[in-house]
């Protein structure tokens, strides 16, 4: 049977939007299973912290788990090529943390492209770091510390969560600045090389603040400076490393990010619900408590600042001469 030529192109234009119609429908259900969220360090970290706040919030919004997996190590590199190596559904995505920015520099060879083969959903927030001592430690102002450091070249461990960490570089770019020599020793996360510091096995830190907070606020550590360019409201009492090392600041990035090719419906729900997430006051109060600053974009505003911070950190890379191990 032959059809009539204005028939067949209605058939035919009916075919061709049927993947549109079928990549809608699916956005709309999503999700229907689990979703889970790599982390590329160990739990009680700053973007574990954070991360499992937006996930919660996630999974009472849209009826599914969304359970944070930790895959630490390499700087977060692990994590990153499981999601970068995983289906475009949308069940798994990636927390994105200033790390991943890092490494670009950092590694002279890595097995993806950041950039091009993560997808950006939806920024979290910006934190400083903040740098802190064992309240044994004889410096109690930055000006000391930095003193005590020319005296003692060599002789001061400075603690990070993993070469290519935010507190790595933030460290090697205050010894650069700063006139000193300190020794960095790495650690597989936050929590491990804040638990030598508490014992006195390392001498200072330079910690993203949500995973330090609670350890300053128990005295069990002494903070020294924040690397934000002002004041903070967590710390009003703690100055900015700036104010003794002109123009030193550092801050990290959190989001969430998912594989390239994902569909672009479920890149705009995820980002949707997570700027809800964001907006409700709790949360927000919750993030600044941490010492955070919330920060909602769109998909590719937050790509643009990934671009930014990749730029920006590479410079720092080059800097301060930092190698990853």
């Amino acid at each position: 049977m032959k059809l009539p030529r204005r028939q067949l192109l209605h058939l035919a234009a009916g075919a061709a939007a049927l993947p549109a119609v079928a990549r809608t429908a699916s956005a709309q259900s999503y999700p229907t299973r689990p979703v889970r969220i790599v982390v590329g360090f160990a739990a009680g970290q700053a973007i574990d912290i954070v991360t499992r706040i937006v996930g919660q919030s996630l999974s009472e919004r849209l009826g599914q788990q969304f359970i944070i997996e930790n895959r630490p190590g390499a700087g977060g590199n692990i994590g990153t090529e499981v999601v970068v190596r995983a289906p475009p559904d949308g069940y798994t995505l990636l927390a994105i943390g200033s790390n991943n920015m890092i490494n670009a520099t950092l590694y002279e060879k890595l097995n993806y492209d950041f950039i091009q083969d993560i997808a950006p959903v939806a920024s979290i927030y910006r934190v400083p770091q903040v740098v802190e001592v064992n309240p044994s430690f004889p410096a109690t102002t930055l000006p000391e510390f930095i003193e005590y450091a020319k005296a003692n070249p060599g002789k001061i461990n400075f603690a990070s969560a993993g070469s290519g960490s935010v507190a790595h570089l933030s460290g090697e770019l205050f010894k650069v600045m700063a006139g000193v020599n300190m020794l960095h020793v790495p650690y597989r996360g936050a929590p491990a090389a804040l638990t030598d510091l508490i014992g006195g096995q390392v001498q200072v830190m330079f910690d993203n603040m949500p995973s330090s907070m609670e350890h300053i606020r128990a005295g069990r550590l002494r903070p020294l400076a924040v690397t934000a360019a002002t004041r903070l409201e967590g710390l009003p009492d703690i100055p900015t490393v700036g104010d003794f090392v002109p123009g030193f600041e550092t801050s990290a990035w959190a989001g969430i990010g998912a594989p390239r090719n994902t569909p672009v419906e479920i890149i705009d729900k995820l980002n949707r619900e997570i700027n809800a997430a964001l907006a409700d006051p709790k949360i927000e109060a919750r993030m600044a408590d941490l010492g955070g600053m919330v920060l909602a974009l769109s998909p590719t505003e937050y790509g643009k600042r990934i671009a930014e911070e990749t730029t920006k950190w590479a410079k720092a890379v080059k800097f301060s001469g930092a190698k990853p191990g």
